[in-house]
């Protein structure tokens, strides 16, 4: 049947809406630049309650398989896209697109000009939007315009309880505290023969001490950095008592606990070939990113971090190092997933700093 999406700022985008007239949905309109990897996108929990528009025209084509899922469930708010494959060819696929879509129930509009809608986020910025059947009323409009979006989408997709996954006896143990972790996250530090304990969001740094961890890591994850204040204060604790590696939003917590400070992007990082040039070593790797707010360069001047990346699209802040302590993060994703595993070396610097620590 035929749809639409609704800007705030009144402009409209129609196609076609895959789930029928119930399949609506509010949330921040955001794009991601991947040319594949829509499974993935679809199940990383940092998109959470954000609808994701997708720039490459043909989605669906290679279908859909549990391997490709990177959380217990997809937590976005909706799809947009050109055209919507039903009938795709792979080996690996278990099910096409439109019925991973009603599985998961996410409404998706598609036989949209996502060029269009992508040029339109560029130049006015991300903005609020919602997805409804042709049909909608404007009063039903006006009442999901006038939603607030969500604050702390973090306590939507953290783990509910704390679980480990096993290793070797020798296994370093490093304490995950999960904002909205990625599977391929969890697989490349057990590669490295880690046993990973993975606790909610709010966990206290007494807690996570308690664990006894060769080294702290702090995951990716949705939203503001500044809406989990108290996360911030229990990673504050956390400074200097163990190797901490941190990504994406875990990178943001991380420079927000050591004084530094965060800010909102214009249209955000999102997508699988983000450039970025490592300062130490001069080299660029091409890297996957998933954000929408970034540390502020000005607000380092005076604390003990070393600005180590930074992306050549636009300059900002993609990694920092404790000057003292052992203490790194990125912006980016080196696990990828979807994308290039140009960076993935970075687990073996944590590795080596727990084997210091341990030492």
């Amino acid at each position: 049947m035929k749809g639409k999406l609704i800007l705030e700022d009144g402009t409209t985008f129609r196609g076609q809406l895959f789930g029928g007239s119930n399949a609506t949905a509010e949330g921040e309109v955001v794009f991601n630049t991947g040319m594949t990897g829509y499974q993935e996108i679809l199940t990383d929990p940092s998109y959470c309650r954000q609808i994701v528009t997708l720039t490459y025209p043909l989605i669906g084509n290679y279908g859909t398989a549990k391997v490709f899922n990177q959380s217990r469930r997809s937590f976005v708010g909706g799809l947009v896209i050109g055209e919507l494959c039903d009938k795709p060819s792979s080996s690996s696929m278990e099910k096409t697109l439109p019925e991973y879509l009603t599985a998961e129930k996410i409404p998706c509009l598609y036989d949209v000009d996502t060029r269009a809608l992508t040029k339109k986020i560029r130049s006015a910025g991300t903005m609020k939007g919602v997805i409804v059947s042709e049909y909608t009323s404007q009063a039903t409009i006006n009442e999901m315009m006038a939603l607030p979006i969500r604050k702390n989408v973090v306590e939507m997709v953290t783990a509910p309880v704390a679980y480990t996954l096993d290793a070797r006896e020798d296994a370093f143990n490093v304490v995950t505290m999960d904002f909205g972790i990625k599977k391929n996250i969890l697989d490349s530090l057990r590669k490295l023969n880690c046993r990973v304990t993975v606790v909610p969001a709010k966990t206290t740094a007494e807690e996570i001490l308690a664990l006894k961890p060769d080294g702290i890591f702090l995951s990716n994850g949705p939203g503001d950095p500044k809406d989990v204040p108290e996360v911030i204060g229990e990673v504050k604790k956390l400074i200097g008592t163990r190797p901490i590696f941190g990504i994406c939003l875990g990178h943001q917590i991380l420079a927000l606990a050591l004084g530094a400070n965060t800010y909102k992007l214009k249209f955000g990082h999102r997508g699988s070939n983000q450039p970025v040039k490592n300062l130490e070593t001069g080299k660029v790797a091409i890297t996957a990113q998933n954000h929408g707010y970034a540390v502020e360069e000005k607000s380092l001047k005076g604390l003990p971090l070393k600005v180590t990346h930074v992306s050549l699209n636009d300059g900002t802040i993609e990694g920092v190092r404790h000057t003292e302590l052992p203490i790194t993060s990125v912006q980016y994703h080196p696990e990828a997933a979807p994308g290039p595993n140009d960076s993935v070396k970075l687990f073996d610097e944590f590795l080596d700093q727990m084997k210091d620590f341990r030492a």
